[in-house]
């Protein structure tokens, strides 16, 4: 202890504050750990997700369902959508993306969407939720970024999934500037055992 603290109070006072402003943070970034990681939504295991209860999977667009460039749907993510449609789960895209870009893909497909969505915010995944008229326990959240995606779903309770982006080459300069957020807050949870994935 320094010796002007001593007998003062005041270390005791700043290691209180100090010990809080770490529980904070630990708290903020386990916000940012999904329950499951993936390397893109064909490994999910839809079946399984279907029979605890899910009926509902709020998708992000950009480096999760095709690569941010990708005007259309491929051939092997028609044959999902279409599967997921078959189990019986409802789809909302939600993107922080613009008008043109989600509604031009989303459209044709006649899956129901939410532009400029402002994630992690919570409104556009309440939206999502009211849409399907599901509750968050029966609710998946899909994406391929922790500070959008996954913190927004976790914040409500939802179940999160993160996908690897399908190309980083094709992301806009603030997306970059969040993967190399995540990079650090990836770094900070494996130091401390925060990890509750694998990288796959």
């Amino acid at each position: 202890m320094l010796p002007f603290l001593q007998g003062s109070g005041i270390y005791g006072i700043v290691c209180r504050i100090y010990g809080i402003a770490k529980e904070y943070e630990r708290r903020l970034l386990k916000k940012l750990i999904p329950q499951k990681s993936v390397r893109s939504i064909y490994e999910i295991d839809v079946q399984a997700l279907w029979q605890s209860g899910v009926r509902g999977i709020i998708t992000d667009l950009d480096n999760t369902l095709v690569g941010a460039k990708h005007r259309q749907a491929t051939p092997e993510l028609l044959e999902w959508l279409k599967r997921l449609k078959t189990i019986g789960f409802q789809v909302v895209i939600v993107s922080n993306n613009n008008r043109m870009r989600v509604s031009t893909f989303s459209e044709p497909l006649s899956i129901p969407y939410i532009f400029r969505a402002r994630k992690p915010g919570n409104a556009a995944f309440r939206k999502a939720m009211a849409m399907m008229s599901l509750a968050p326990n029966q609710t998946v959240v899909i994406g391929d970024q922790m500070l959008t995606d996954v913190l927004g779903g976790n914040r409500l309770g939802l179940y999160t999934i993160l996908v690897r982006p399908i190309d980083l080459g094709d992301e806009g300069f603030f997306t970059r500037i969040n993967r190399l957020i995540e990079r650090i807050a990836l770094s900070w949870m494996k130091r401390r055992g925060l990890m509750g994935w694998e990288d796959s």
